[in-house]
């Protein structure tokens, strides 16, 4: 128990230490992204359709470089044909976190970032009248991404930049089991406000 309390110290600390070396820069972010997806393999045996989809995440830097990452996103494929039926929608969403690092590409304003995080989702197939006739349930996948952040003035930001996402997700449909391997590549363009 006495550890646990050290090592709380010493994190508490740190932050403290963190936070006055740098109290010119912003901390927190917001960062709201969109684009089109693309499937990296069959959806159990099914061929999808270019999907879309976004995120709405947190930022909180905690190093000069690096900070950590939470929100919550959506992304939709849909299917001509499938083992659901045809004209069917699968819908990932649910949670996403992880890790930030960001730096200045030399002296410029303009900087890469790289992330690399987990996912708490869960999978849902929509027939065309927007009813939800299968759900996976929540469970973990992950994330990887990679972009530029390009400064607008004034905190704002944009950050185009690509998203690999990774979840396996076991359903069943007419009492047949399947697993979902919902992996796909995303270009996505976000917006983000520093505070």
């Amino acid at each position: 128990m006495k550890t646990k309390a050290f090592l709380c110290i010493i994190f508490v600390v740190l932050i403290s230490v963190t936070t006055f070396a740098q109290e010119n820069e912003k901390r927190f972010g917001f960062e709201f992204s969109s684009g089109a997806s693309v499937a990296t393999q069959k959806l159990a045996g099914t061929s999808l359709n270019t999907g879309y989809g976004f995120e709405a995440i947190f930022h909180y830097r905690i190093l000069p470089h690096t900070g950590v990452y939470a929100g919550w996103g959506l992304n939709s494929f849909s299917a001509d044909e499938s083992f659901a039926g045809n004209d069917v929608c699968f819908e990932e969403t649910g949670y996403v976190f992880g890790l930030q690092y960001k730096r200045p590409f030399g002296d410029s304003s303009l900087q890469y970032y790289l992330r690399a995080g987990g996912l708490f989702n869960h999978v849902e197939t929509e027939n065309t009248g927007g009813d939800i006739i299968n759900d996976t349930g929540h469970g973990l996948g992950w994330q990887l991404a990679a972009g530029i952040d390009v400064k607008l003035g004034n905190n704002w930001s944009l950050t185009p930049g690509l998203k690999f996402n990774a979840l396996s997700r076991d359903s069943e449909f007419d009492e047949v089991s399947r697993t979902l391997d919902y992996n796909y590549i995303s270009l996505r363009v976000g917006v983000v406000k520093l505070f």
